[in-house]
């Protein structure tokens, strides 16, 4: 019903920056908040940053003032700019969106398949 494509994940030096873009897809009506986790080797998937329908953001505090998400809601996309790449972002980053399908009245959460981020120090 609902399709998650991220793209731009990959190897960079630390210090470096990356940008990652999730696009979704599908039977939706419309979405709500968007986002971006991260699961590394051994830990529980955290919160990277989120964004509101309305462009509101909320971001970890470990990310805070090096990463940037946004939106396109034309384009059912969110983008999460990470600069000063640190080798503890080593991760795979997953996006989230909140969506409200043709069909439904309903809420639903959908997640991407994933895509790896690798600092190398």
């Amino acid at each position: 019903q609902v399709q998650l494509v991220e793209s731009g994940g990959g190897l960079v030096q630390a210090g470096g920056s990356l940008r990652l873009s999730c696009a979704a897809s599908g039977s939706i009506f419309s979405i709500n908040g968007m986002g971006w986790y991260r699961q590394a080797p051994g830990k529980q998937r955290e919160l990277v940053a989120r964004i509101s329908s309305g462009g509101s953001t909320n971001y970890a505090d470990s990310v805070k003032g090096r990463f940037t998400i946004s939106r396109d809601n034309a384009k059912n996309t969110v983008y999460l700019q990470m600069n000063s790449l640190k080798p503890e972002d080593t991760a795979v980053y997953y996006c989230n969106a909140v969506v409200r399908l043709t069909t439904s009245t309903v809420f639903f959460s959908y997640w991407g398949q994933g895509t790896q981020v690798t600092v190398s120090s």
